[in-house]
């Protein structure tokens, strides 16, 4: 009985693994599908170049973000609610 579950669980992954998402495939442009895969570099590199730029936000830009961050706290607190 416990091995027929187990086949019966095995199978039913194995359909739902061969579904088709149009969805997802629609959400690639064709420019990006055929774009070259990105550079990978190592993080220190990232981290080097981030410390040399010493720019900071504008006010304009961190209130921006500041009330973004507001808008998704609220909707989580929503969702938690819900």
């Amino acid at each position: 009985m416990r091995k027929a579950l187990i086949l019966a669980i095995a199978t039913l992954a194995g359909l739902a693994a061969c579904a088709q998402f149009p969805e997802l495939d629609a959400a690639v442009s064709p420019e990006a599908a055929t774009a070259p895969p990105p550079e990978l570099v190592p993080v220190e590199q990232i981290l080097a170049r981030a410390a040399l730029d010493d720019t900071e936000a504008s006010e304009e830009t961190e209130a921006a973000l500041q009330a973004r961050a507001a808008a998704l706290r609220a909707r989580a607190d929503w969702l938690r609610r819900e």
